[in-house]
Formats: structure tokens, C-alpha cells, sequence
């Protein structure tokens, strides 16, 4: 079984990038989850002080997100960075021709070309699940926010499609569904690299689909497939594919025929500490720099 804790290797970080350019042409059709995320995180904007002048959307996807990001902060430049060419190009398209202040960067967040201490707003919707190593991106990120600068994102948590997880193990041993990060593990790694203050909230959206080929169908037309370096590499077997249906319908399906689908969305956000942290020495000691101490008496 896949787990995240094994290695930084577990995702196929080029399967990721050819699914989802592919999907770039579905991906807005069969959005509906991912917009009513995208609205739930914006509310939660709504009570947030932020006047941000650069704005990261990380893994912006077809562009939805900074379209709602340059609206709400109309003085910022949003900087939207995908790792599918195919999604920037959709994006451009959404784009204002004239007097934009978007930009757009293909890019892989293992390898962030954002400079040090350049972003004041980091925005995140359904794109850390795809992260291989999520200590990792987070440090990267906290060294590209300025000071009391923001990271504010969702990510689908573990119990996200377990009915499909629980469906394929009754068939075979191979992984078939990316293993989701739990919500209190993604704060401790927030806190591990310099954030402050994280904030982590859990909610569960159920889905109904007419029958499990077309959840199957949806989440091939997000993008959303199976990513892991360790997937079966042939062409899944009929009888394979109709032993899981099987399983999904008999576990699962409800009274009026439909199948349900779980997805659990952990929204979190976290600040960039205006003020270095204190230090404690060998021997107990708190030292405190005093460019820190000069900063508070100024106040």
C-alpha cells in the first residue's frame, strides 16, 4: 500500500502533468466540487485584513481562482503558476487582454522559481493533494512570503473517495487512489517550517453519481487520476474493472440506484511571523535579535 510517509517519490509527477493538460478542456464542465471549495474559501477571505500586492494562486488551474483573486484585490498582481501548459492556456483565456495584471508561470512547486520574500499572498485550492513532498513545498513558500505575509489553501483529506479506495482493495493489492494527507499533519508541517498561527478546518461534501463508471468518467474529465509511481502500468482488466463495480454497488450503491462519493476538504491558512522567532540557547537562555526589540520599541 501507498503511503505518503514512505519516500518524497510516491507521485508521478509527469503522469500529473499529462492527465491534467489533458483535462484542460473538460476540467470547467465538471467543476462543480471544486467551485463550491473555491466559494467556501473566499468566505473565509472575507473576514481576513489583507491588503496584498503579489498574490501566488498555486496550481491555478484553468484560472478560475485568480479571476475571483484580481476582483477582490483589484491594485494586486496575481501570479498564476500550474504545472500543465495546457491549463495556463485555458487560463489565458480567461484573462483580461488589456491592462492585466495577471501572470502566468508553468512550473513544477517542487522546484518554486519565486524569489525570496516577493509574495504577500499565497492562495491554494485542490492543488497540495498533487504535492509529493508538502514539508518541502511549505518551506519554499514560507521563504518566498515577506513578513505577516499569508497562506491560505484547501486540500482533499483521507477520507476522500474511500468508497472507491475500499472498492478497489477488495479486488486487488495495487494502490488506485492517491493517499490524501490528514488534516493535523498538514498543520504540524505548516508550524515545522516557520509558520505561525495555522488554522485547520475539516468539512465532507457527499456526491451522488448515477453509477460508478460516471464518477470514474468525472474524475478523468478533472484531471484527477491515479498519480501514484507505483500504479499498475497496463490497462486495468475488464474483469478486474466489473469485480470493483461489483464491490462499489454492493458495499455502497443507495435505494434509488446512485452510488455515493466522499471528499473531504481541509482548508487551512497560516502567517508569516512579522517578528524573527525567539532563539533559546544551549543553556536555557531565550535570546531575542535586536532588530526584533528596536521593532517593538518603534511601535
Amino acid at each position: 500500500m501507498t503511503s505518503r510517509n514512505d519516500d518524497n517519490n510516491w507521485l508521478d509527477s509527469r503522469a500529473v502533468t499529462r492527465d491534467f493538460d489533458r483535462a484542460a478542456g473538460t476540467y470547467d464542465k465538471v467543476a462543480v466540487l471544486q467551485r463550491a471549495v473555491l466559494e467556501r474559501l473566499f468566505e473565509r477571505l472575507d473576514v481576513i485584513r489583507l491588503k496584498p500586492e503579489r498574490i501566488l494562486d498555486l496550481g491555478s488551474g484553468s484560472g478560475a481562482a485568480a479571476a475571483g483573486l484580481a476582483r477582490r484585490y483589484r491594485r494586486a498582481q496575481v501570479i498564476q503558476l500550474d504545472i500543465a501548459h495546457g491549463m495556463l492556456r485555458h487560463a489565458r483565456r480567461r484573462a483580461p487582454r488589456w491592462f492585466s495584471r495577471q501572470r502566468f508561470v508553468q512550473a513544477d512547486v517542487a522546484q518554486l522559481p519565486i524569489a525570496p520574500a516577493s509574495i504577500d499572498f499565497v492562495f491554494s485550492s485542490l492543488m497540495l493533494q498533487w504535492v509529493a513532498d508538502l514539508p518541502g513545498v511549505f518551506a519554499q513558500l514560507r521563504r518566498s512570503l515577506r513578513a505577516d505575509g499569508l497562506i491560505q489553501f484547501a486540500s482533499f483529506g483521507p477520507d476522500t473517495l474511500k468508497e472507491l479506495r475500499a472498492s478497489w482493495a477488495a479486488v486487488d493489492d495495487s494502490p488506485h487512489v492517491n493517499p490524501f494527507v490528514d488534516m493535523h499533519n498538514v498543520g504540524d508541517a505548516l508550524v515545522q517550517v516557520g509558520f505561525s498561527d495555522p488554522v485547520m478546518e475539516a468539512d465532507t461534501f457527499h456526491l451522488t453519481y448515477s453509477d460508478v463508471h460516471a464518477l470514474m468518467r468525472e474524475l478523468k474529465q478533472l484531471g484527477a487520476q491515479n498519480g501514484l509511481s507505483d500504479r499498475r502500468r497496463s490497462l486495468t482488466g475488464v474483469q478486474r474493472l466489473r469485480a470493483m463495480v461489483d464491490a462499489y454497488n454492493a458495499a455502497w450503491r443507495q435505494s434509488d440506484g446512485r452510488i455515493p462519493a466522499s471528499f473531504e476538504v481541509v482548508y487551512g491558512h497560516a502567517w508569516v511571523p512579522a517578528q524573527p522567532p525567539q532563539q533559546r540557547t544551549a543553556d536555557g537562555d531565550v535570546h531575542v535579535p535586536l532588530t526584533s526589540l528596536k521593532k517593538r520599541a518603534e511601535r
